[in-house]
């Protein structure tokens, strides 16, 4: 049995998921919101409606979805970025313009033992940063 690691912060997993899934390829299967909508048989989902804000669902799955710690040690930098997959995912018709998807807590640090750098979404609060900082993990607005 693998061992797989749990998230305090669920947008630090977010960022986490857009390393492993959509940069690296290490964690599959590649979810595509459009496949998903269209497999899923609980309810009709519109994305063309209700794509402007996080569908329920598809952060369900991403809440439900298992990270093995072994492929977080192949990760040394984090770049939040607005155009990021795993934002469209949840969020398919996002425009950028509010914080639902900033890391509110550096506490998750600790389970990827190699990192070294963060590039996070702009927040008034500066302590976002000094949490990464005191964690040694250089830490800087997008």
């Amino acid at each position: 049995m693998r061992e797989t690691v749990e998230f305090k912060d669920f947008n630090f997993k977010l960022a986490v998921i857009q390393k492993l899934m959509y940069e690296q390829g290490v964690l599959t299967p590649r979810f595509d919101v459009y496949e998903f909508v269209e497999s899923y048989s609980e309810r009709r989902i519109d994305i063309e409606d209700e794509g402007y804000e996080i569908i329920p669902e598809v952060k369900e799955y991403f809440e439900q979805l298992e990270i093995p710690a072994g492929a977080l040690l192949g990760i040394e930098e984090l770049d939040q970025d607005g155009g990021d997959d795993i934002y469209m995912q949840l969020c398919p018709l996002w425009d950028g313009e509010d914080d639902i998807f900033n890391i509110g807590s550096a506490e998750d640090v600790g389970k990827l033992p190699n990192l070294k750098v963060v590039t996070l979404f702009y927040d008034e609060d500066e302590q976002i940063l000094g949490e990464f900082r005191r964690r040694g993990v250089a830490a800087e607005w997008l």
